[in-house]
């Protein structure tokens, strides 16, 4: 609520001591109330005093008006009002149902009014608060039915909600009143009926005492011929107001502002604004914890290394677990001095070693041999399969992959594909002997491979081959 702060302003002050006489004079205000608490001495004597139990309130210089843009300059004020006039035009509906019923006269005396006529009148609006107001108005509309004169008049009042932030306000009305109509009998005669009244607008506080306003209204009355029927007359408005009740700057209260208490993130004793290190406890004065050490002296400190009491290398402190960077960590490493033989061959004991000599026979199979530019195997090539075969049924883990080679005559493209398919019949040959198939790859290299040039028919004939690469061995 807007009084909200200055009941609160007026609560502190008058339960504080009086202002020195050269504060009264200067007109500065402020109000404190602090309790700070102590609490019991420590073992070295130290009375540690807590955050104030109250908040502390000053007041900030207030800006003068004309330092403020003009769109915030005249925003509306609490407890102003308003004095004005206005003029428009009225468009009233053709079926309204104004006139003085007589019976002896045709259509028992009703007479259309004229569809626009002038609309004139005068205003005066109070406006408790920013937002909400209360609004009287009184007006003339001069108009025509058959001809003759007939005024039409109005009274009425409604209330003013409007968007009180700036200068140019916003704003609906919701009213009630009358709406009448004064004539000789050759034009309607005289009736009065009542009315409601629906409208919106705009005002353009232009200073501190004139404003122009814009209005639009909607007036709902009874319709002629229709029982509790209504119709809808449509009012323009332009107006001139007077305003009055404005503060002037030194009338005007400044806000109070809440100075919030001195906090301690922490926990640590050391209020934020002087502690160095407001997120984590340390110690008096600087509020931060003690540097830390280095217990194993190997140059990273206790907090960032992950073997504190051993001295260690990058990155994490730790001594070197894996010193002949083979892969295999010095527990489970059987040579940690010599690095392991990466061949698919026990692998993981750390220790250099090479294939088993039957190995060997299989890198290179010479001796497989194919129809020309196909993948039929034939027979004479039985006997180095065989071989291949007799391998990998002694050495059951062993996993492989078979790879097809051709020269470079012809098309590459065609090559690839028939060194694909060539793979794939030696590895449809070990199957259909017994070994698994998941413990064979295939891979068609094509021409990309060569062993010798290609240059001549003898390079030509090393170059297609096929080959075994062993991928694991087990044990």
């Amino acid at each position: 609520m807007p009084q909200l702060p200055v009941l609160i302003a007026m609560t502190l002050s008058a339960g504080a001591p009086a202002p020195a006489a050269s504060d009264a004079a200067s007109g500065s205000a402020s109000a404190s109330v602090e309790a700070p608490l102590a609490t019991p001495p420590a073992a070295g004597g130290e009375v540690q005093t807590t955050a104030p139990t109250t908040t502390t309130r000053k007041r900030e210089p207030l800006s003068k008006r004309r330092d403020r843009k003009w769109i915030h300059r005249w925003a509306p004020e609490r407890n102003m009002a308003e004095l004005g006039v206005y003029g428009g035009v009225i468009l009233p509906a053709r079926d309204l149902e104004l006139f003085e019923a007589t019976l002896d006269l045709p259509r028992q005396g009703f007479a259309p009014l004229r569809r626009a006529g002038l609309d004139v009148g005068g205003r005066v609006a109070y406006l408790p608060l920013r937002f909400l107001g209360f609004e009287l108005e009184g007006g003339a509309m001069p108009n025509k039915a058959n001809d003759q004169r007939a005024t039409m008049w109005t009274v009425r009042g409604h209330v003013i909600g409007q968007l009180g932030l700036w200068s140019v306000t916003p704003f609906v009305v919701v009213g009630a009143g009358a709406l009448g109509v004064a004539s000789s009998r050759a034009a309607v005669g005289n009736d009065v009926d009542a009315s409601l009244h629906l409208g919106l607008g705009a005002k353009f506080y232009l200073n501190r005492y004139v404003m122009l306003r814009l209005d639009v209204r909607d007036i709902i009355t009874a319709r002629r011929g229709v029982a509790d029927g209504a119709t809808n007359t449509v009012e323009a408005l332009l107006g001139l107001s007077f305003t009055f009740g404005r503060k002037r700057d030194h009338d005007r209260k400044p806000e109070p502002v809440v100075t919030p208490p001195p906090t301690d993130r922490d926990g640590d004793g050391v209020f934020d604004d002087t502690d160095a290190c407001p997120d984590v406890p340390g110690e008096k004065p600087s509020g931060c914890p003690p540097e830390p050490g280095d217990r194993d002296g190997d140059g990273f400190l206790d907090p960032q290394d992950a073997c504190p009491d051993e001295k260690g290398v990058a990155p994490d402190g730790c001594p070197d677990r894996d010193p002949d960077k083979d892969g295999v960590l010095d527990p489970d490493d059987r040579c940690p001095t010599e690095p392991e033989t990466k061949n698919g061959f026990e692998d993981g004991d750390g220790c250099p070693d090479a294939l088993p000599d039957e190995f060997g026979d299989l890198e290179v199979l010479e001796g497989v041999f194919f129809d020309v530019d196909k993948d039929t195997i034939r027979k004479n090539s039985r006997e180095v399969l065989d071989k291949a075969v007799s391998v990998l049924e002694r050495f059951k883990t062993v996993r492989v992959e078979v790879s097809g080679h051709t020269d470079s005559t012809g098309n590459r493209e065609h090559n690839m594909e028939l060194s694909q398919r060539r793979a794939d019949a030696v590895k449809r040959y070990l199957v259909e002997h017994g070994i698994d198939a998941a413990r064979i790859e295939t891979r068609g290299a094509g021409p990309d491979e060569p062993l010798d040039s290609n240059a001549n028919a003898g390079g030509r004939a090393k170059n297609r081959r096929i080959e075994f690469r062993v991928l694991t061995v087990g044990r």
